[in-house]
């Protein structure tokens, strides 16, 4: 690779890599991403962005230029859990790296997109940003537990709505321009306790759900997948019940419903087909969408509903077309153009408020939540190599 922007992006390689290795290194899970908002604040300062900021969510918002075409690069610090330790061959916190690979927990998902968009804005400092440019790097927060959270608060409070916005989701080095929406669901059956030993005074809940359980497995056989993103799903996740004690017929009972929804899937007819169930008619069952609202490190709670929209960008549109020229640009070559299986903070920035959105990030999306989670470090290097590129390319139009 020859182009300017990979030479800009290797001169920056070390201290890129070196701050990567440092936010593995300090844990973020949900609601307690202080520390590493902090260290990419002292990161971008030291940079010399034009100003940056923490809003009262807690998310984290590095500015560079000030002209009338905005382009943000999303990338969220918090991270799952590790697991088991013992899946993993080396400690999930050792940013380690051998033979060009960087291991720990959030390098694909997704702290490499987060560095490597930091230090994209080091390289337009460095050579200088297109006068009709404002360019925002963000770290954002409660991303694994509510998709888009962060950036319904960003352009509802923060009031700052970008031309674009790129998600900077582990993409293999692929352009990605949309995938499925899902929503979370319950399912609640009701019934009657009485004594154990002897259950036909009873209703036992738990077997009013058994129809339900079983029709909802069938459902998702019988869903059908439409282009381009395939077939959406349901999951039964979590069972429970209720009683006043094991030794009594359970009085409720509650299914958790995790939907993934493709092409012209929404809520309404989410819920609609599962109230449509003989068993769930049957059981005189009730169906609830579920809402987010757990407070954020800062203290603070942004409540929202837990439908998290489908978006697709046709390829023919203005903003997937820029993000192939800058890769063009960038590489020398022709990239592969897809979309994401699993879901971003798209929903919020395409789904629900309709802006352009692509995507583009370090690592693979196979790593994301898994033991012994990696990256490439040249990839860390590409996608600062691309993002700067695709700069450029925004500030055509």
């Amino acid at each position: 690779m020859s182009s300017t922007y990979y030479a800009d992006a290797m001169e920056i390689k070390t201290d890129l890599v070196k701050f990567m290795q440092d936010i593995i290194r300090i844990p973020s899970l949900s609601s307690e991403e202080g520390a590493v908002v902090e260290r990419a604040r002292q990161e971008m300062l030291r940079i010399g962005y034009d100003e940056v900021t923490v809003d009262p969510m807690g998310n984290l918002l590095g500015r560079i230029g000030n002209g009338p075409r905005v382009i943000a690069f999303d990338g969220h610090i918090d991270t799952v859990d590790v697991g088991d330790p013992k899946l993993w061959d080396r400690d999930p916190h050792s940013g380690d790296i051998e033979d060009g690979i960087l291991y720990g927990r959030g390098t694909s998902d997704m702290k490499g997109g987060v560095a490597s968009s930091i230090y994209a804005g080091a390289i337009l400092k460095k050579r200088g940003i297109p006068e009709n440019v404002t360019f925002y790097a963000t770290a954002t927060v409660q991303e694994e537990d509510c998709d888009g959270l962060c950036w319904q608060y960003i352009i509802n409070e923060d009031d700052i709505r970008p031309n674009l916005v790129v998600i900077t989701e582990p993409t293999s080095l692929r352009i990605y321009r949309g995938h499925r929406g899902r929503m979370e669901l319950e399912v609640h059956t009701s019934g009657v306790s009485c004594h154990g030993s002897a259950p036909e005074r009873g209703d036992n809940a738990i077997y009013k759900m058994a129809g339900i359980v079983a029709d909802i497995e069938k459902l998702n056989e019988e869903l059908q997948p439409q282009d381009p993103l395939g077939k959406g799903t349901v999951t039964i996740s979590e069972i429970r019940s209720t009683s006043p004690s094991l030794c009594a017929v359970a009085d409720g009972c509650t299914i958790h419903l995790d939907r993934r929804l493709t092409i012209d899937e929404t809520e309404e007819t989410s819920v609609a087909e599962i109230l449509a169930l003989p068993s769930v008619q049957k059981a005189k069952a009730t169906v609830t969408v579920l809402d987010y609202a757990v407070p954020s490190y800062t203290g603070l709670t942004y409540p929202t509903r837990k439908y998290y929209p489908t978006w697709e960008m046709g390829e023919s549109e203005p903003e997937v077309q820029a993000a192939i020229s800058a890769y063009n640009e960038a590489f020398d070559k022709e990239p592969e153009v897809g979309h994401w299986t699993f879901s971003t903070n798209g929903v919020a920035t395409a789904g629900m408020h309709g802006i352009p959105t692509v995507g583009f990030g370090p690592g693979h999306e196979h790593f994301a939540h898994a033991p012994n989670e990696q990256t490439e470090v040249e990839h860390l290097v590409c996608c600062a190599a691309f993002y700067s590129a695709l700069v450029d390319q925004f500030a055509k139009g």
